[in-house]
């Protein structure tokens, strides 16, 4: 397991499972002669996308970035549409970290699309069952909302067995909030419309993870924006915004989805990876 040791908080990305989607949709109107350049494809154009959660610890606190794409939970026909090569291992992982999944605190969640909030539930005797029991799970009122009565578009990713089972384990709130001191969840929109982000503080350094608005290091380009995201022009605004704010601050940016790279630090003008953790 890789970890990155920042200020006061320790991040470690555990296995949260491997999915592979269609690189056409993921880099929406951009050319495939342009993103493929930046990232791989295989024969069916697909790309390869992990969903693997971050553990950070504090001082006291036990708290996940995500929560995979669990294990056992999806069909075969969805196994195969969605590309799952892997599965959860995360109580695994956990184990060898001296953890159970019954002292994790918190699971931050950035949004509750499928590939995110899937590991927050297992199958016992034939019925689902939080995971993290003693975890407040925590999202945007927005995004839980939609969650709960998803439109039209967004019935095909917020699943009502991925909300029943965890339904009392989960506080919202409303723009931002500070779950801990120097971590905060703060409300973008733009992939979904409950969409946050999760910016990091300890002393002068900045951590931003940036979730579904910038998936991999491929995206950094504030105007490579998926064909999945429901509100594409708030996507941009929110990139071009939190872009500048974490160059200016030599800020480190993390991944749940990127297969090369945990954490990047870019240029002052973003175009090149001056600092990484690579995935491997």
């Amino acid at each position: 397991m890789q970890s990155l040791q920042f200020g006061n908080f320790r991040l470690t990305w555990l296995t949260g499972g491997t999915t592979f989607l269609d690189g056409g949709a993921m880099f929406g109107v951009v050319p495939k002669p342009l993103w493929s350049k930046k990232y791989p494809h295989n024969e069916k154009n697909q790309i390869e996308l992990p969903t693997d959660p971050i553990l950070v610890q504090t001082e006291d606190k036990n708290i996940l970035i995500e929560a995979g794409i669990g294990k056992g939970r999806f069909s075969e026909k969805q196994l195969r549409n969605y590309g799952v090569e892997l599965e959860s291992r995360i109580e695994e992982d956990l184990l060898e970290l001296g953890l159970y999944a019954k002292d994790i605190d918190m699971v931050l969640m950035t949004h509750m699309h499928f590939d995110h909030v899937t590991g927050l539930t297992k199958l016992h005797d034939g019925k689902l069952e939080s995971v993290f029991p003693n975890a407040k799970i925590i999202t945007s009122d927005i995004e839980w909302n939609e969650m709960k009565k998803p439109n039209i578009r967004s019935r095909n990713t917020y699943w009502q067995e991925n909300w029943e089972a965890i339904e009392s384990q989960v506080t919202t709130y409303h723009e931002q909030l500070e779950v801990v001191p120097g971590v905060k969840m703060i409300h973008t929109g733009g992939h979904s419309d409950g969409h946050s982000i999760i910016v990091m503080e300890s002393g002068d350094e900045i951590l931003i993870h940036m979730a579904d608005l910038m998936p991999t290091h491929a995206h950094s380009n504030v105007l490579w924006v998926l064909a999945f995201d429901d509100y594409p022009m708030n996507s941009i605004f929110q990139k071009q915004k939190w872009m500048e704010y974490g160059l200016q601050k030599n800020a480190w940016y993390t991944f749940y989805h990127d297969a090369f790279y945990r954490a990047v630090k870019f240029s002052e003008d973003g175009k090149e990876i001056i600092e990484s953790i690579k995935r491997h």
